[in-house]
């Protein structure tokens, strides 16, 4: 550390151990802040990340550790004692009340505003900070009537009017687009340069090199080593959170376009508010490709995967599965057909009171290999469960445990094992957000699990709001912006700014998919 005084440090964190029930989060955990900088602490989900910082905005106390801020040791107690030393945190939930105003959700809680409030003398100095920073957000507007990104503004303004010294950003850009994620770091540079010292929570490595002045890497709840970016590089971080290098994604290929798999010509499907969620939506999905659909979320991508699957009815045009017509056939049918349906919320699709090996024949205890007549083979479904439990990463006790005991990660990784390995004869996989919220080797064995199936000659339609992830696996990119198809790039000519342009409806090009 360079003989640095302590005086020199915003926050200091020494052997941080924390435990819960059946788990050690922390582990002799530490980590150090200094004025003006951007700290990025990296890791997989369940590396222990946020439960450090939580400890440091005393959501946690530590069940060992010292924590000094300022160079003095301090107890924090809960976050009103975070508050007091200047710590903030944006948590990765916005806890915002949509029908207030920004003024009204910025002073929400502060006891130094008085009994009588002076609106036009909060707005102006709201108007100030708003200035400062470049942003375009009214102090009178609602906030229900903003964008991810601006709620994201109306967070770090809360911040900002409490004077923080140290702010924790946890996961911060998970539901922002590729522009509101420049807005964002630009953001966070400038007020790095005023002296504010700024944890970045992320487990996504192009952000590090991004912003960030330092990076902490954590696995399994310890602190394996601290770094200045310059002085590292992808591949080492990638070995220091998951204790081994990543593998290496899949070139591109030729593939054939003689003959559709999957035909979706006009279609019009509404959302569960009986509004038009897909409008007109064409396309056409190969044999072995994989087709990535990228969008903000909530522009039809659901609606568009469902009414394949056979779970909404469109309101008019048609669906081919192999040439043949499956618009309005039954979700079994459709099943039987060799259409599987990784949903976004898998939580909604597992039965949490029946047991790993029951949910993960759900859709396939039909199968001869697993049924004859109304007999079902429990030894064939043991063996089964037990080979995609080792396959996909399942973390538990016994196949026989009810999923409701198991976390959601685990439950995401259930369902993907249940739609990817046990399909008899699988031919298109509808996925939508397969890797939300996994970590870095979670996320790579599906990766390699789709790249393995397309070369088995199965179709993939992978709806993503990661672009890096669809523009390392995809084939082609289709953006959808309100419903509609606002543009299909082909493999070689990805270009994520202008992917970003068009998932905000900026930009619009021929759409031929």
């Amino acid at each position: 550390m360079g003989g640095m005084t302590e005086t020199e440090y915003l926050v200091e964190m020494r052997g941080i151990t924390k435990r819960f029930p059946n788990v050690v989060a922390n582990k002799n955990a530490s980590f150090t802040l200094r004025k003006g900088e951007v700290h990025a602490l990296l890791g997989e989900n369940g590396a222990g990340k946020s439960t450090l910082m939580n400890v440091l905005y005393g959501i946690y106390r530590p069940d060992a550790g010292e924590i000094r801020v300022y160079g003095k040791r301090v107890e924090i107690r809960g976050p009103k004692d975070a508050l007091k030393l200047g710590i903030g945190m944006v948590h990765q939930q916005f806890k915002l009340i949509p029908v207030h105003t920004v003024a009204e959700n910025v002073i929400l809680g502060l006891k130094e505003m008085g009994f009588v409030l002076d609106g036009r003398k909060i707005n102006q100095r709201l108007g100030e900070v708003i200035s400062r920073y470049g942003w375009k957000i009214s102090p009178d507007a609602r906030v229900w009537q903003l964008s991810a990104g601006e709620k994201q503004q109306v967070e770090l303004l809360k911040a900002l009017f409490r004077n923080v010294k140290i702010l924790i950003l946890d996961e911060p850009t998970s539901v922002l687009t590729p522009q509101e994620t420049v807005v964002l770091f630009q953001t966070l540079r400038t007020m790095a340069s005023q002296g504010i010292g700024i944890v970045l929570i992320t487990h996504k490595l192009e952000e590090v090199f991004s912003v960030s002045d330092r990076v902490t890497v954590m696995r399994g709840g310890e602190t394996v080593a601290t770094k200045h970016v310059r002085d590292t590089n992808i591949e080492e971080l990638v070995e220091l959170m998951i204790g081994r290098p990543l593998l290496k994604i899949a070139p591109a290929r030729q593939l054939s376009r003689e003959k559709a798999v999957l035909r979706v010509s006009d279609l019009v499907v509404l959302n569960d508010k009986g509004l038009e969620a897909v409008r007109n939506v064409s396309f056409q999905l190969f044999g072995g490709e994989i087709l990535g659909i990228a969008g903000v979320s909530g522009n039809g991508q659901q609606e568009l995967l469902e009414a394949i699957a056979g779970l909404r009815k469109p309101v008019s045009g048609k669906i081919f599965l192999d040439g043949v017509d499956i618009t309005d056939k039954h979700p079994w049918e459709i099943i039987s057909a060799g259409v599987s349906y990784i949903p976004a919320e898998a939580l909604r699709y597992s039965a949490a009171e029946m047991t790993v090996a029951e949910n993960l024949v759900l859709k396939a205890y039909r199968n001869p290999e697993f049924s004859k007549k109304i007999l079902i083979n429990w030894k064939n479904v043991a063996k089964k469960s037990m080979d995609l439990v080792q396959s996909f990463r399942i973390v538990t006790p016994s196949i026989n445990n009810k999923v409701g005991n198991l976390s959601g990660g685990n439950v995401q990784r259930l369902v993907l094992a249940r739609e990817l390995g046990t399909y008899p004869k699988l031919r298109v996989v509808l996925a939508a957000y397969p890797t939300r919220g996994l970590d870095i080797a979670s996320t790579e064995a599906i990766h390699q699990e789709f790249i393995k199936k397309s070369e088995q000659g199965v179709s993939i339609l992978l709806v993503s709001e990661e672009l890096e992830e669809l523009v390392a696996l995809c084939d082609r990119i289709m953006v959808m912006h309100r419903g509609e198809v606002v543009g299909v790039l082909e493999r070689g000519m990805y270009d994520i700014e202008e992917i970003g342009l068009m998932m905000t409806g900026v930009k619009k090009m021929e759409a031929k998919a």
